[in-house]
């Protein structure tokens, strides 16, 4: 059953899971936060997916750029977004074609929906707010996937 994922134990299942990431809002910019954290995350061996229609054409962590989710061919296991707070329903119609649905999305730090994070637990996808992935995977202290 889909939840809203808080407790310690489910982030280290979430990462000991976790392969592939697509990053809503991934940025080029290396001060953006949309661009350090999935950096962070590629390099201890996450595959990262960039989607943001503004670097399509890019190659980002050795990966084409994608204009939306459901362009994404294969699966996705974690959706991590940055985009503000009032702009996160906008993804739920994109998110829900994905032809293979991701088994968790992840709000990032500062960011929160509740009518967007119920609407993905009844979807059955669950669901982190307001968190880092950066910090949540130092804080558990786990190393390189690959």
């Amino acid at each position: 059953m889909a939840k809203q994922v808080t407790k310690t134990s489910e982030f280290r299942a979430l990462f000991a899971s976790t392969r592939t990431i697509a990053v809503v809002g991934a940025h080029s910019e290396p001060s953006r936060a949309a661009y350090y954290v999935p950096e962070y995350l590629f390099e201890q061996g996450f595959r990262i997916i960039a989607v943001n229609p503004s670097q399509v054409g890019m190659l980002m962590w050795g990966e084409p750029a994608y204009a939306t989710l459901a362009e994404i061919p294969g699966p996705v296991d974690v959706v991590c977004v940055f985009r503000r707070s009032d702009k996160v329903g906008d993804h739920t119609k994109d998110l829900l074609a994905m032809a293979h649905r991701p088994t968790t999305v992840w709000l990032q730090l500062g960011i929160t929906n509740q009518p967007f994070a119920a609407r993905m637990v009844a979807e059955g996808i669950d669901v982190v707010q307001d968190r880092c992935m950066l910090v949540e995977h130092k804080a558990l202290g786990l190393g390189a996937t690959g």
